[in-house]
């Protein structure tokens, strides 16, 4: 759904989706650079955040003891190209997801 509703967008729901996803990761765990400084390298940096969303996933995960399914290595895939960002996407947001189905949220 990220890719179909940034392409739609023209680019707009992909800012808006790292904003709210690092918002809301700060606001669960306490830590990270939060919604605001997301954004903003989003639009200034856009390749930081390829590396630091994954990273923060990961870290997520880490905090329970869990072990990390993701990491900023997987910021990597999108050097190949169009199919790397689609991979890069999928693998965060589904990691993303399944952080917050077991924490209670429900799949949409």
């Amino acid at each position: 759904m990220v890719i179909l509703l940034s392409i739609i967008t023209l680019g707009i729901y992909a800012l808006y989706w790292q904003y709210a996803s690092f918002k809301e990761m700060k606001e669960h765990a306490g830590e990270g650079i939060g919604g605001g400084l997301g954004l903003l390298f989003a639009i200034l940096l856009g390749i930081v955040n390829v590396f630091l969303l994954p990273s923060e996933v990961g870290n997520l995960y880490a905090k329970e003891g869990r072990e990390r399914p993701i990491s900023g290595l997987t910021g990597f895939w999108v050097l190949l190209p169009i199919i790397g960002g689609i991979i890069w996407v999928v693998k965060t947001q589904g990691r993303l997801n399944d952080y917050w189905e077991a924490h209670g949220a429900t799949a949409a």
